[in-house]
């Protein structure tokens, strides 16, 4: 378990983490969102003793991190998979890692296996391609095989089988019992792979909370309906309470209903449906929502900024 309790960093002038509270518990997968400069980087490093908090608390199942005995065999983390001495081999960069935390060597051989780099473990790091320094860098994570990982940006430069396998790994360590903290920019993955958010803005905690809730509260959900009698049931949609839009090529949708509900009133009164699906947005939808306002670095278009902001937000209202 991470215990985070009022973690404040402050550079200068500028609050790169502002009064952070949360818990990762073991057992799931936790995912960690916010925008670039939100803090996720900076709240991560604080949690290994690698940043100095201004203010507030990391407790590693109860410790702080410099008190750990043999760390690796604690909590296992993926910061930077750069962070490796180009001129050795992944052999021996995992063994000088396993020697200075009391890990014995067959544990070496056994990681190496696990992440698909038995065949090239003798050759230097520094011609590995990126998405063979990810692999080396989880193979340092699990080499203690902790109760605690920590990846940031796992996937960075894997195939697909890569992402699918380290997707399969993250869920089965968390099925072990383990606590599985993830930060991730690629949302269609980590909608995959979380069942729980920890979400920050601008060094603050934005939300803590389930997938589906997290998705739930800060998306539009709706029916979606295709019937060649769109007027006769657009009318009894309406009588029934439901707020119905008309979003072009005869499709309607239907908020404030379920889809049974709408299937059962269309059945009762003989109207045909070509189409009755249940409509929600993706994490990626719902995390844009929220964030909006906590987004550091925006990139620009045509239009100017309010302009911009006006139609992003009339997009929305459109939606909603």
């Amino acid at each position: 378990m991470i215990e985070v309790e009022g973690l404040t960093k402050r550079y200068g002038d500028k609050v790169a983490v502002n009064n952070l509270s949360f818990t990762v518990r073991p057992g799931i997968v936790t995912g960690f969102l916010g925008p670039n400069g939100a803090g996720k980087s900076t709240t991560m490093r604080m949690m290994l003793g690698l940043d100095r908090p201004t203010a507030g608390d990391v407790r590693i199942d109860g410790t702080h991190y410099d008190r750990l005995k043999d760390p690796l065999t604690y909590i296992g983390a993926l910061l930077d998979a750069k962070a490796v001495h180009g001129g050795r081999s992944a052999y021996n960069h995992l063994l000088c890692l396993a020697q200075s935390n009391g890990i014995p060597r067959a544990r070496v051989d056994e990681v190496l296996d696990t992440v698909g780099l038995t065949a090239v473990a003798r050759k230097k790091a520094k011609g590995f391609s990126l998405g063979m320094g990810q692999r080396l860098g989880i193979a340092g994570a699990l080499l203690g095989d902790p109760r605690i990982l920590m990846f940031d940006e796992p996937v960075n430069g894997l195939d697909p089988e890569g992402i699918h396998w380290i997707r399969t790994l993250m869920k089965s360590l968390a099925a072990q019992g383990r606590t599985v903290f993830v930060s991730s920019h690629l949302m269609s993955e980590m909608a995959l792979t979380a069942e729980h958010l920890v979400v920050i803005g601008q060094g603050r905690l934005l939300a803590d909370t389930s997938m589906a809730d997290f998705i739930a509260r800060n998306s539009r959900s709706f029916v979606r309906i295709r019937t060649p009698q769109r007027e006769r049931l657009l009318d009894l949609l309406r009588g029934a309470g439901l707020t119905v839009v008309e979003s072009g090529s005869g499709v309607l949708e239907a908020d404030g209903g379920t889809s049974e509900q709408i299937g059962e009133l269309a059945a009762r009164h003989q109207i045909v449906l070509h189409e009755l699906s249940p409509q929600q947005a993706s994490l990626e939808e719902a995390f844009m929502r929220l964030t909006a306002e906590s987004v550091e670095y925006h990139a620009h278009s045509d239009r100017p900024p309010q302009q911009e902001r006006q139609a992003w937000g009339e997009d929305w209202a459109g939606r909603g």
